[in-house]
């Protein structure tokens, strides 16, 4: 007799009600700190091209910190490697959860969002590296094209308002938080300054300690606070870029409650630092990061040059190809097949939409391009190709506004009026058919 078929798993389809109401409490954050994040860009740029742009370029460059211990920064190198810190660690968390209790804990259901973000990042590096191959440019710049913002991703999505699927808003975030981890492992390979070996064990040393206060479930904030300032510090001095620190910190935090706890160290770590990640790190890193000059020779430069041409067309072009083939792949190859209620025509507004990388893809633009004036040219490519993605992008969600709509609503209806959608209940779910996870 042969062996029972196995069911293939849903991709895209309804998460369970505890991980979606999670993922909806991460997203409403991030969507509020998205539109900050867009705001902060927007200052930027303005304040940067107005006769008053050299108190902007005063006041990034204005140094303090104690030079003792290595720290006296400016204060743009204070939000970026410091305030970006408490961005990674959100996202250490984040990826933690997913790996323990999320998405990602089943190798059938990962498989398609880690197929997908790895060919979202390898593709854009490939396409700027043949275009800087045929222009005879650097390939310095290879990793810049390669993350996503999530926060830029979603205030796109709520400006214009759209009923976006629940399963599509997980998928996009369990996309970038693989491209975040993606990002800064590129970022601690491939983009660290001389190395300081005490430091860089002082550090190592640090995380053991930090690992063993969890292992132990000691609590209070009084030990973990200092402890990650300094294990922040030692990686600074250590030569590996600081925000590997809080990501570190972040894989290391607790996400699984112990019996009769109301909240893990990791939730209770995520709730408080998520406003602060979201509404004051990252548009503050957005503010001193985003004021590029912009005139009409830098911008026909982004299109004459080959460094800055490579950044557009790796994130327009090669994040769409990628992330969209890659699921193909990945449907194609494993045992994860589309929700029927849903459409590639999803997946290829998802995959342009992922081309908006502003966070990352600017601090890799600083540390690739050491030069002041290159790097201008760079993070101007940042953000053109940044808004030729979502301008795309949200001319595909629009078209597809309807169908979100009504598959939005079959997901909130709420009959009965227990808090609970009906959805989520068997006997509504008879009712409707289905409509859920196999």
């Amino acid at each position: 007799m042969p062996a029972p078929r196995r069911e293939r798993s849903v991709f895209l389809g309804l998460p369970s009600w505890p991980e979606r109401a999670q993922v909806a409490r991460a997203l409403r954050t991030e969507t509020v700190g998205g539109l900050l994040l867009l705001a902060a860009a927007v200052v930027a740029l303005v304040w940067a091209n107005t006769p008053w742009s050299d108190a902007y370029e005063h006041l990034r460059d204005f140094h303090f910190g104690i030079s003792a211990l290595g720290l006296d920064l400016s204060v743009g190198h204070w939000t970026a490697d410091g305030l970006l810190t408490v961005f990674f660690l959100v996202a250490g968390i984040e990826l933690k959860r997913e790996l323990v209790v999320g998405e990602l804990r089943a190798p059938a259901t990962a498989a398609l969002p880690v197929v997908a973000a790895l060919c979202g990042m390898a593709v854009p590096a490939g396409v700027y590296l043949a275009t800087t191959g045929i222009g005879g440019g650097s390939g310095t710049g290879w990793a810049v094209p390669m993350a996503t913002d999530i926060a830029f991703a979603l205030a796109v999505l709520a400006v214009l308002s759209t009923h976006l699927p629940s399963a599509l808003r997980a998928f996009l975030l369990t996309l970038a938080v693989v491209d975040d981890l993606g990002a800064i492992l590129v970022i601690a390979v491939f983009f660290t300054s001389d190395l300081n070996l005490a430091a860089l064990g002082g550090a190592v040393v640090g995380l053991v300690v930090f690992y063993a206060l969890q292992r132990f479930r000691v609590r209070g904030w009084w030990w973990y606070v200092p402890l990650g300032v300094v294990i922040w510090a030692l990686m600074y001095n250590g030569g590996v870029h600081a925000t590997v620190a809080g990501v570190a910190m972040g894989l290391i935090l607790r996400t699984v409650r112990d019996e009769g706890e109301d909240a893990s160290p990791g939730e209770r770590t995520e709730h408080l630092l998520r406003p602060v990640s979201a509404g004051v790190a990252v548009p503050l890193f957005a503010l001193f990061a985003a004021g590029v000059s912009v005139s009409a020779g830098a911008v026909g430069e982004v299109f004459t040059r080959p460094e800055p041409l490579g950044v557009v067309l790796g994130l327009v072009v090669g994040k769409t190809v990628g992330i969209f083939a890659g699921t193909y792949l990945a449907v194609r190859f494993t045992r994860a097949r589309l929700n029927p209620d849903l459409a590639w025509a999803d997946v290829f507004a998802l995959a342009v939409l992922a081309g908006i990388g502003f966070t990352v893809a600017l601090l890799i633009s600083e540390l690739a391009f050491p030069d002041a004036a290159d790097v201008e040219h760079i993070k101007a490519a940042v953000l053109l190709g940044s808004l030729i993605a979502a301008v795309v992008a949200a001319v595909l969600v629009k078209r597809r506004n309807g169908i979100y709509r009504r598959l939005w609503e079959a997901e909130t209806r709420d009959e009965d009026a227990d808090g609970i959608p009906d959805i989520y209940q068997p006997t509504a779910r008879g009712r409707a058919g289905g409509g859920g996870m196999d």
